[in-house]
């Protein structure tokens, strides 16, 4: 089904509620027994989490393409503060995990800010100088230092990446709705323009 306005097929909050559960369910037997009951509990409690972490992912996404906590707080049900208190990030915290690359670490560090606009010319240039993405957080991607070059893709998460590795490439960083693909050129990482 297509949305009010003709663009992407929407879902039903019906037919969500059959995919999640149908994933659930996944290959237990229909005549569930005691331990079935317990397992389709652990079950909904993992996907639970995955969804939580599915939310704070889009979210963080949001952010990242210019939406307010305002409209982020409209669209979720909630007020700006509450939107923000949720699913902010404590910058503090995040900053003090830069590491050095001292004996057996890998050198790492947080780039940013970058939109979704510009974070693909951002990795193109950290990749040709050695960095590669590992991790994502709002308006910045965390990237580790190599001796080699990264080419960096963006692709809407819609299954499988399979699809991607049989031409080199591997997840960097699921960031929903996003996966961050990279992959090494071999080459050996230019040198950083030095300052005059």
């Amino acid at each position: 089904m297509a949305d009010a306005d003709g663009g992407q097929p929407t879902m039903s909050d019906d037919t969500l509620g059959d995919t999640l559960g149908a994933a659930i369910l996944g290959d237990l037997a229909p005549e569930a027994g005691q331990q079935d009951h317990l397992a389709i509990v652990r079950r909904t409690a993992q996907a639970e989490q995955e969804v939580r972490s599915l939310l704070r992912q889009a979210v963080a996404s949001a952010r990242g393409a210019g939406h307010s906590w305002a409209v982020l707080g409209a669209e979720l049900g909630m007020s700006r503060q509450a939107a923000q208190q949720r699913f902010g990030e404590p910058r503090d915290q995040d900053d003090a995990e830069t590491t050095d690359g001292g004996p057996g670490n890998a050198e790492e560090r947080w780039l940013g800010p970058v939109t979704a606009f510009d974070e693909m010319g951002e990795l193109a240039l950290a990749g040709r100088l050695g960095w590669r993405t590992v991790g994502a957080g709002v308006l910045r991607h965390r990237v580790r230092r190599t001796p080699t070059q990264w080419e960096h893709r963006r692709v809407v998460w819609t299954g499988s990446a399979a699809r991607f590795e049989r031409d080199g490439w591997v997840v960097g960083v699921r960031a929903f709705p996003w996966l961050y693909l990279v992959r090494d050129t071999g080459l050996p990482a230019e040198q950083a323009p030095s300052s005059p």
